[in-house]
């Protein structure tokens, strides 16, 4: 099973990122979408689960989760938008993998057998940050992650 990370579209859904993504099994939204349209653009490519960002504050967006536990096959998800507000142990908890966007930072870091990802924007460039978006790999217990620097 593949899994599509995207984060920090911020109304830009790139064309190089639509096609990174094509193929996989689900997507993973991790917010500061930008609007409804970008969702929907997404769930023309796979099934879709979505967090809302800081920026997502619009009454579009009020019904979108800030965080979320997925399970796909025996492997457990945590998604949330910024980092800094996670208020759960994620290894306690039972979590395998933690998903985050906020920073426009791709992370890919285990820390105390839990994996953080963050796939990056994909949407406007922050600074000198690369424009990027993920691919969790899940077979039955295992996993691996991959970070997909776009080029634009």
């Amino acid at each position: 099973m593949r899994i599509g990370l995207i984060a920090d579209t911020h109304n830009l859904l790139r064309p190089e990122a639509l096609a990174a993504l094509q193929g996989v099994d689900h997507l993973i939204h991790a917010g500061d979408i930008g609007g409804p349209h970008i969702l929907a653009e997404l769930e023309r490519i796979a099934p879709l689960s979505v967090v809302r960002g800081n920026n997502d504050d619009q009454a579009w967006a009020e019904g979108i989760p800030e965080q979320l536990v997925l399970r796909f096959d025996a492997v457990s998800l945590y998604v949330l938008h910024d980092l800094k507000q996670l208020a759960i142990d994620p290894r306690a908890e039972g979590i395998d993998v933690v998903i985050a966007g906020h920073s426009h930072k791709p992370l890919h870091e285990e820390r105390d057998g839990v994996l953080f990802l963050n796939p990056g924007s994909a949407g406007p460039r922050r600074f000198k940050l690369p424009v990027g978006v993920g691919l969790l790999h899940i077979e039955g217990d295992q996993f691996r992650a991959e970070l997909i620097t776009l080029q634009i």
